[in-house]
């Protein structure tokens, strides 16, 4: 067997390749040294541990003899981790994406020694096809050029590393107002590619992509678009019943290939979880009578299923979260997840199968094949909820159905568990977490938020000696910290990601809003602080994505599009605006603002790029309603106003409490019993209230 460098990795992708006969190096100095002494081009492999065409790939051509060897020869080979490493990702995919029109993962790239791009793709095949080469007649070609036209090529790499500079300079162009007008413009265009028919904004793939109807419904809320908010819980109720949802374990798969919301791809992300989390909570709460006509809904549950979920299966005992679990078990994709009629017909009586088998909607040819297996399943159903007027007699057959096929899956072999812990995702899914606590009022979701942050906290949070001697006599000593990104079986990292402290930044400080504990809201300024010092661009706006003079980067970007994950720069910017309101520090206003500047023209014409930080731009357009709530946080009142200050649907609205380094307003505002809410604009506040209900109605107006 052979064995490589990536055996002494900690990505569990790149343990996957470990035993290759590609001679794999991660990326690092000596993998670049190596490529310098012999003279050799990179070949840079980009994925991650949950993706498919990844597995297929590595299956077909990387544990090929001969694809190995060739490698080994010519090139100096090296294998990333996206997910660890995005800030690489990132400016390899955006080369790929200038010079062919696409992306996707496999990422797979051709470097000069000096990290610079010449040719680039994503899957290549075995064999050649439809007048493509096949990956090994690919790389004889690379390799000859390199020996004959190596001049060439190096003066070709220099031309588009110049044209990649471009590409990814972001610089303000002319002072854009940013209005609600820019709202409306862009929910707009999300309306026109709204799907009647299956919900969801656009076709075939479709991705959740959460901060679309996220932003629709605020756009819904300040434009009183009674129509935009049906659409979105039309959105939540197709995917809630299709084959992305998985309906016997929880959670939901990273998206489908189909427009129907039916056969996912079958993984599960962690990131894309912890956003569907605030869809459904947000879902929840705009569909309460006292709020609006519509008649109320299961989403709460929806998002209870997802946390469920989460704490069952992706998380760490001691309260990290997971990344991400795989599509494929035992080599087919979905194995693990699909049931054929035979089997189901064996398993359940005659009672049970036919309500299971209507409402699942259970058929002998099934509704999924695997294709990218070369012997690929039969008969496989996927799981969607095709009839769901199930009668009340039915429903406990259903239940016990369930039941045992749940008992199934607890011995089938279960798709790879990618268990590391990464800072950015595990902010999102802390903020899911906390506002979940408070919204849905469930305690063990609190719980779970408060280990979680203890956990970054003590595994991925430093404070160096380092940063204390540098911080400069303008920034507290004591505020100086290092958060790196990833942890994994007892050691994390050493590198420190924009996505990693904004992330973070946005959970920690939902943590305090579902808890008005002052030491989250110190450790929200000690984030937020560091952020600023490390990544924020003062002359121009806008947030790097990685630190200056990281010297394995060819470029230093400022990420400028929210997709399956919001950027660093989206989510600093509301994360920032939101802490500012808190703690009325207008160096967190500022830098916000500049960022929207910057980005103004690119929210103008092109909103779908951005959707997430238009979320923000939502925010900054309008002075946010403040609810303090002061007294004891321990009593019973404290917590009934703390619940009904989460309990309605106003986005642009913070709660803070009286303590610690909130703004100097908010101290002013003391209680004489238990628990006192105000509910203030500016330093304007309705009467304080110790009841409940009346805060309710006081938010409702």
């Amino acid at each position: 067997m052979h064995t490589n460098r990536l055996a002494r990795e900690k990505s569990p992708y790149l343990l996957q390749h470990a035993h290759n006969p590609v001679d794999w190096c991660a990326w690092n100095d000596e993998a670049f040294a190596k490529a310098r002494t012999e003279d050799k081009p990179i070949f840079l492999s980009i994925g991650y541990s949950t993706c498919h065409w990844c597995h297929v790939m590595e299956r077909e051509s990387f544990e090929d003899e001969k694809v190995g060897a060739f490698l080994r020869e010519h090139f100096v080979s090296i294998k990333v981790d996206r997910e660890e490493r995005p800030d690489v990702d990132k400016i390899y995919m955006t080369f790929v994406q200038s010079t062919t029109g696409s992306g996707g993962w496999p990422l797979n790239v051709f470097l000069t020694p000096e990290l610079k791009p010449f040719f680039g793709g994503t899957y290549f095949p075995p064999d050649a096809r439809h007048g493509r080469p096949s990956f090994l007649q690919l790389l004889e070609q690379i390799a000859g050029l390199w020996r004959e036209r190596k001049l060439e090529i190096a003066a070709s790499a220099d031309e588009l590393h110049a044209r990649l500079e471009l590409v990814t300079a972001r610089d303000a162009k002319e002072n854009l107002p940013l209005t609600p007008q820019t709202l409306r413009h862009a929910t707009e265009m999300f309306k026109d590619a709204y799907d009647p028919a299956n919900g969801g904004f656009g076709g075939a793939p479709k991705f959740p992509q959460p901060g679309i109807p996220l932003l629709v419904l605020r756009a819904a809320k300040r434009f009183g678009d009674d129509a935009a908010i049906k659409m979105v819980l039309h959105t939540c109720d197709r995917m809630n019943a299709g084959g992305i949802h998985d309906q016997l374990g929880g959670g939901f798969a990273r998206y489908a290939v189909d427009a129907e919301w039916l056969v996912p791809h079958f993984e599960k992300m962690l990131y894309d979880n912890a956003q569907l989390v605030q869809l459904y909570l947000d879902a929840h709460l705009i569909s309460q009578p006292e709020i609006s006509n519509l008649k109320p809904q299961i989403y709460g549950g929806v998002a209870r299923d997802i946390l469920d979920y989460v704490l069952r299966d992706m998380t760490h005992p001691d309260g990290g979260f997971y990344s991400a679990e795989d599509a494929d078990s035992e080599g087919h994709e979905g194995k693990y997840y699909c049931w054929t009629k035979d089997e189901l017909s064996k398993l359940l009586t005659v009672e049970e199968y036919n309500v299971a088998a209507t409402y699942f909607g259970i058929t002998a040819e099934g509704n999924f094949v695997d294709h990218s297996h070369p012997t690929p399943l039969t008969g496989q159903n996927i799981l969607s909820v095709v009839n769901p007027n199930v009668p009340a007699a039915d429903q406990p057959l259903l239940a016990a159905a369930k039941t045992k096929m749940l008992a199934v899956l607890a011995t089938r072999i279960r798709p790879h568990l990618d268990d590391k812990v990464l800072a950015s995702w595990n902010g999102l899914m802390l903020g899911a977490f906390a506002r979940a606590s408070v919204v849905l009022n469930d305690e063990k979701y609190r719980v779970a938020a408060e280990k979680n942050v203890a956990f970054i906290r003590e595994k991925l949070w430093v404070k160096s000696a380092t940063d204390i001697l540098s911080a400069g006599p303008d920034r507290p000593q004591d505020n100086v910290g290092t958060l790196f990104h990833r942890w994994r079986d007892g050691e994390r990292d050493n590198v420190q990601l924009l996505e990693g402290y904004a992330f973070l930044l946005d959970g920690v400080i939902q943590l305090y809003e579902a808890t008005l504990a002052p030491s989250h809201l110190d450790f929200a300024i000690e984030l937020a602080e560091v952020l600023l010092a490390k990544f924020y661009d003062a002359a121009n706006g806008g947030f790097w994505q990685s630190l200056a003079g990281t010297n394995d980067l060819i470029l230093r970007v400022k990420d400028d599009y929210d997709g399956a994950e919001p950027s660093g720069n989206s989510v600093a910017t509301r994360a920032l605006l939101k802490l500012a309101g808190i703690t009325g520090r207008e160096d967190f206003k500022h830098a916000a603002e500049m960022t929207l500047q910057l980005f103004a023209h690119r929210l103008q014409s092109q909103p779908a790029s951005l959707a997430f930080m238009l979320n923000a731009l939502d925010f900054w357009l309008d002075e946010p309603r403040r609810i303090v709530i002061a007294g004891k946080s321990e009593s019973v009142e404290f917590q009934n106003l703390l619940h009904a200050a989460h309990s309605v649907y106003q986005p642009n609205k913070i709660v803070l409490g009286n303590l610690g380094a909130v703004e100097p307003f908010a101290k002013t505002l003391t209680s004489k019993n238990d628990a006192t809410a105000f509910v203030c604009t500016g330093n304007a506040c309705q009467p304080p209230t110790h009841e409940a209900t009346i805060l309710l109605q006081q938010l409702s107006q």
